[in-house]
């Protein structure tokens, strides 16, 4: 049976990818949330739509909570086919947190939980499996220094990967990060300019690339379209978002 997992997924864009996945998916999706009850709650939600997602708790900054996962998916389903890497925090421009600890826990969710997912969860990506992460920090709405550099760290992350990737033995295996835009969200706020649904399209699109279809490959997309390295610098994503909280 195939499988699919989508992090940080009880609420936003996550909840959208679920919530088309199970429409577009042949297979289990699998909606992953820090908070149990509130996961179990999106659970419920989309069971009265007449989805069918299930739910596992994932910390993605808990190595004991990683290894749970990928020992779960093994006994379960032999493995992973779909990986949505969405989950991550953004700190608001008003937060009273002081800069270098917004900084720290930034970078350690972000970046290092991210990646320590990917660390568990390649090594049992199935043959033709599809690995997608969020990999913009402009779509929050804020210019966080800390957030962007954690999200430009993804896009590098993402090209090392589907370059390692290409050595491996298990056929057709593309990783690429992705840019939502600014969605409606609990920490954008209401006047951004996406609605969750519309946000998800691009993921979903990564997702569920045909099989063999060979590329993209360790690429950054933004409505569905590749992004060139120099488009996504930090100056000219700050610039977006400073200009986003303008419109607030």
């Amino acid at each position: 049976m195939r499988v699919a997992v989508v992090t940080g997924a009880n609420k936003g864009i996550g909840f959208a990818i679920v919530k088309q996945l199970c429409k577009e998916f042949s297979g289990t999706v699998i909606l992953i949330a820090r908070d149990e009850q509130k996961g179990q709650e999106a659970v419920r939600q989309l069971s009265s739509e007449g989805l069918s997602p299930t739910f596992h708790q994932l910390d993605i900054v808990s190595p004991e909570s990683i290894e749970k996962i990928k020992k779960y998916l093994m006994e379960q389903y032999g493995g992973l086919d779909l990986l949505v890497n969405n989950a991550g925090i953004a700190f608001k421009r008003a937060s009273t947190v002081p800069f270098p600890e917004q900084a720290i826990v930034t970078i350690q969710t972000n970046f290092h939980g991210t990646l320590n997912v990917c660390r568990a969860l390649l090594p049992i990506l199935k043959p033709h499996a599809r690995d997608v992460k969020d990999g913009t920090h402009s779509q929050k709405g804020w210019s966080s220094t800390a957030y962007g550099i954690s999200h430009l760290g993804i896009i590098a992350l993402t090209k090392i990967l589907a370059r390692n990737i290409t050595q491996d033995s298990r056929e057709d295996i593309l990783i690429n990060a992705c840019d939502p835009g600014w969605v409606r969200t609990d920490m954008a706020g209401p006047k951004a300019t996406k609605s969750p649904e519309e946000g998800a399209l691009t993921p979903v699109y990564a997702a569920l690339l045909p099989i063999n279809v060979g590329k993209p490959q360790g690429e950054f997309l933004k409505k569905k379209m590749i992004q060139e390295w120099e488009e996504m610098s930090t100056r000219s994503h700050a610039s977006e978002a400073e200009e986003r909280l303008k419109k607030e």
